[in-house]
């Protein structure tokens, strides 16, 4: 999913893979390659600075990053020389990226996305890294950080989760409480709609943020096993099981932002702040970009409701960032011993006093400087039985953007055509998993 802002630089988390699937990637690649190849201004042989690749060229979080870099130089001697690209162009490129000459190490997410690339050979196991860090971290994150063959390939270093968020002060203000149920939740809706509020600040400009919602709704109707599975094995999208999912979804339809397909999540996020709209499903890491100042503690959430009590609200969607190593680092020595620094609740603790919308992966963190959204959000996770990683994180890369983008959108058009759609998937989903194994 999008780091905080890197849409403000004016492109959507999505943009350039659709350009290219007009069939202008090929030109769309050039400027990113160069800048990747070039490494800055580091040498091989200066053992001293690790080369990191960085998806985050906006000035948050570039600049907690800047921070933190910086505070490693003084900590471990190491100069960290990054090459800045912003969010959308590194994500739509890594693979070529990744073939290419990519620095020592880079910024990426745990999950699927991680374990697509360590299968494919273009990492470097950083088993040497986790003999360090490896007290730092719970059994689950080390379980994110492996890939299929046993080995780590990540280094876990902050993730949030995806809730359903409002505006304390208007909900004070109109007397609203928070659903658990999938029925309350409506009513609620139905109430906000009377009260001349858009109920659901809901936006997909950029593909992905509906994304959240369809997890959301396949875990509590189907459970965490089969959302997870149909992610990773992609060959039960045309069944009753889906079906349903899209049919449920259709009841929130009504209550959406009007023209959502044309809105950005910022857009989205701003009828939320500005109180003309009474809740929105969405990351803490983008909303926490928004609420901000006097208004982040006016930032609060529930867990997306109850509809199967079978399943109840047993998962949560947490998407965890962090970094690894590109196959043939340059500095291996210094890649590692920037990795066992960023692996450290030191580390990730200074790094969060520029950058509150996150929350540490690291045991030792002081949650007492947390803001109450963070502190909140720990609760949150820890409650949860499952984890999902989100869509486009626990699928293939060659799935999600190019075949569930277009699809859900289709469906936001058209809900009345789901059978087509599912089936539409379905195809697309046994021929990419057959011819890519």
């Amino acid at each position: 999913m999008a780091r905080s802002s890197a849409e403000l630089d004016g492109l959507s988390r999505r943009s350039l893979l659709r350009f290219a699937a007009l069939g202008a990637g090929a030109a769309g690649l050039a400027p990113f390659l160069a800048a990747c190849a070039s490494g800055g201004t580091t040498t091989a042989t200066d053992a001293k600075t690790v080369t990191f690749g960085s998806n985050a060229a906006v000035p948050e979080p570039k600049g907690a990053y800047q921070s933190l870099f910086a505070q490693a130089k003084k900590d471990i001697g190491l100069s960290v020389d990054v090459n800045w690209v912003d969010h959308n162009t590194f994500q739509q490129n890594i693979s070529t990226y990744l073939q290419g000459n990519p620095q020592d190490v880079f910024n990426w997410f745990a999950g699927e996305r991680m374990q697509f690339f360590a299968g494919q050979g273009l990492l470097h196991e950083v088993d040497d890294v986790w003999a360090t860090i490896g007290a730092n971290y719970t059994d689950a994150m080390k379980a994110q950080s492996k890939g299929s063959d046993g080995h780590y390939y990540f280094v876990p270093f902050d993730y949030y989760p995806w809730a359903v968020y409002y505006s304390k002060s208007l909900w004070q203000a109109k007397g609203y409480t928070e659903p658990t149920t999938w029925d309350e939740f409506i009513a609620l809706a139905k109430k906000m709609k009377s009260d001349s509020l858009i109920p659901i600040a809901f936006t997909d400009k950029d593909g992905w943020p509906a994304m959240g919602t369809f997890d959301y709704l396949n875990m509590r109707m189907n459970g965490f096993d089969f959302h997870i599975n149909l992610m990773r094995k992609g060959d039960q999208w045309n069944t009753p099981q889906v079906k349903a999912v899209f049919d449920q979804w259709a009841q929130l339809l009504p209550y959406y932002s009007p023209g959502a397909l044309g809105l950005t999540w910022q857009e989205g996020a701003q009828q939320l702040l500005g109180q003309q709209a009474g809740m929105m499903v969405l990351g803490l890491d983008q909303i926490g970009t928004i609420f901000t100042g006097a208004k982040a503690a006016d930032l609060g959430f529930f867990a997306f409701p109850e509809i199967d009590p079978q399943h109840g609200q047993d998962s949560v969607e947490a998407p965890i960032d962090g970094f690894m190593m590109s196959a043939s680092p340059k500095n291996h020595t210094g890649a590692v011993k920037l990795l066992q620094y960023l692996g450290t609740a030191k580390s990730q603790q200074f790094w969060l006093g520029s950058n509150p919308a996150d929350i540490a992966t690291a045991n030792g963190v002081d949650t007492a400087k947390y803001t109450q959204a963070q502190t909140a959000s720990v609760a949150l996770i820890q409650k949860a039985a499952n984890i999902s990683q989100f869509m486009d994180r626990d699928t293939r890369p060659d799935f999600a953007d190019p075949v569930m983008i277009p699809a859900i959108q289709q469906f936001l058009n058209n809900p009345g055509d789901v059978g087509s759609i599912i089936s539409s998937i379905d195809k697309q989903a046994k021929s990419i998993w057959a011819s890519n194994g």
